[in-house]
């Protein structure tokens, strides 16, 4: 499998919203989307709404309606609710817009929901460190820490929660997709084996030397033979050599020596220096979780070069499509009717330079 084929399986945005296909849940967000865009196109009622704020003595925080972020956007109506109830109550126009308990309700047990998952979108969505390797680490938390039901939880949270997950478990339980995260967590020294289920274990280490054996065997088909010295001349001067060693003359003392019949070290063949590798890999230190997996590498790569080689294949792979994505959106902002001339290479540059500057 290549970095490409790696990258195709493990492509896709963790979007749990949408799992969640719940009447309340959508009207809610509807709801809230009427509202934030009553803010948006009117100076008069932003002007009113920043009164209000200073009056309730709540953050000066605007409205937002970010694109993918719908929990932002609730997060944001529910810590100006009050602000915003006291704007639309003053105008007849918008006081049926006025949020109700069941909107508030519903608003509240989303963000709660949420909310937790926000800081695991944003790290797996990132394209300048590594970040598949994540994916198995977040999963085991999902499942185990962060969306078990909760003894306050309300049914609705209990509903979404239930939903996410199986919508999580669901989407990464190709047999392919496992595989490539379990491996991807295996190459990474933060992780390593820790987040691989105990039947997995002995399944990964095997298929990993296998792969490792792989790469070695591309590597040494694709580096030329320079050894082309010819053997009539290394005969001839092994035979010299033995001529020589014939003339010296040995010492009484080689009369009593007993040539030894114990066969030196065997060599290890390359799968049992590979695994041999493997696990003095795996007993190695575990790294910080903050730590840089690849700067780990460049530090040890001298150590364990054959699973270097393993590690530079998986860890390059990104976790989520989001860093194409914002590639694609920056070439759909060069790319418009009043610049639709452009050349491919003239646009690939540009969008270069946008990513990069």
């Amino acid at each position: 499998m290549t970095g490409e084929d790696c990258s195709a399986s493990a492509t896709g945005c963790i979007s749990p919203l949408k799992s969640v296909k719940d009447p309340r849940v959508e009207r809610a967000i509807a709801v809230c989307k009427r509202i934030v865009s009553a803010f948006s196109y009117t100076w008069k009622r932003k002007r009113e709404l920043a009164a209000a704020q200073a009056d309730l003595h709540l953050p000066p925080h605007r409205l937002t309606n970010k694109v993918g972020s719908r929990q932002q956007m609730i997060e944001r109506v529910l810590e100006q609710e009050k602000a915003i109830s006291q704007v639309l109550k003053a105008d007849k126009k918008t006081r049926h817009l006025v949020p109700t308990w069941q909107d508030t309700d519903v608003w509240e047990s989303v963000n709660k929901t949420l909310s937790p998952l926000m800081e695991f979108t944003d790290a797996l969505s990132g394209e300048e460190y590594v970040s598949v390797s994540y994916l198995r680490p977040v999963l085991h938390l999902l499942n185990n820490t962060v969306l078990p039901h909760s003894d306050d939880d309300t049914d609705l949270t209990k509903h979404m929660k239930t939903a996410i997950l199986q919508y999580l478990n669901d989407k990464y339980s190709d047999p392919a997709t496992n595989d490539l995260l379990d491996m991807a967590s295996f190459a990474d020294p933060r992780f390593k084996d820790s987040y691989i289920a105990d039947d997995r274990k002995d399944y990964i280490k095997t298929r990993a030397a296998a792969e490792i054996q792989a790469l070695l065997e591309m590597q040494a088909e694709a580096v030329p033979n320079t050894e082309s010295a010819p053997q009539t001349s290394t005969a001839a001067a092994g035979g010299a050599v033995e001529r020589e060693a014939k003339k010296v003359k040995q010492s009484p003392g080689s009369c009593f020596k007993k040539a030894s019949t114990q066969p030196g070290p065997a060599a290890l063949s390359d799968r049992d220096a590979i695994e041999v590798e493997i696990k003095s890999y795996l007993q190695s230190v575990l790294v910080d979780g903050e730590a840089n997996p690849l700067e780990w590498w460049r530090l040890y790569q001298a150590n364990f070069p054959r699973v270097a080689n393993f590690a530079k294949k998986y860890l390059c792979i990104p976790a989520t499509s989001a860093p194409s994505e914002r590639a694609f959106s920056t070439g759909g902002n060069i790319v418009t009717c009043h610049r639709s001339a452009l050349k491919p290479e003239t646009v690939d540059k540009l969008v270069f330079l946008a990513n990069n500057l």
